[in-house]
């Protein structure tokens, strides 16, 4: 199974209200579990061959610091979604402005974006997946603090088409 199965799967399991999802092949095993009532989607990714014991994975991805700020992101978007453009995270993870520290951002308020262009990294599962517009236009506002955790689907940017 590989990186963009799992994200259609995350997908799936997050808009269609399933509690749980398990599947396994001969040497994979993946488990995704939804907490009744909630948006979050724990991720346990399990790499090995069935026949040995399950007893230690950890899970991978549990962003609950996440569900305080989502909330306030939404809240501001709705007044500027008929004007503006929203670029939605694809994947739970962890968001970053830039490709490393020191180095200079993707984009900045102000600057022009077209289809194509990285505009900033998710950090899922310890790969760094590069996030790339599929919008043209100027961005007028950045909705994530750098290196915070994002939920599937969380407003990024806003983006002025005109």
């Amino acid at each position: 199974m590989n990186l963009t199965q799992i994200q259609e799967l995350i997908k799936f399991v997050a808009k269609s209200g399933v509690s749980e999802v398990e599947i396994e092949q001969k040497d994979f095993k993946i488990t995704i579990k939804t907490p009744a009532g909630k948006k979050e989607v724990p991720v346990q990714v399990v790499a090995q061959p069935v026949a040995l014991p399950a007893a230690a994975p950890a899970p991978v991805a549990a962003p609950a610091p996440a569900a305080a700020p989502a909330p306030a992101a939404p809240a501001a978007a709705p007044a500027a979604e008929t004007k503006y453009i929203t670029i939605k995270a694809p994947m739970i993870g962890t968001f970053y402005r830039s490709a490393g520290p020191g180095k200079p951002v993707f984009v900045n308020v102000g600057d022009e974006v077209k289809p194509g262009k990285t505009i900033c990294i998710i950090e899922a599962m310890k790969l760094f997946n590069e996030i790339e517009s599929d919008v043209a236009g100027k961005i007028v506002k950045v909705l994530v603090d750098d290196a915070k955790p994002v939920e599937y689907d969380q407003p990024l940017f806003l983006v002025d088409p005109a």
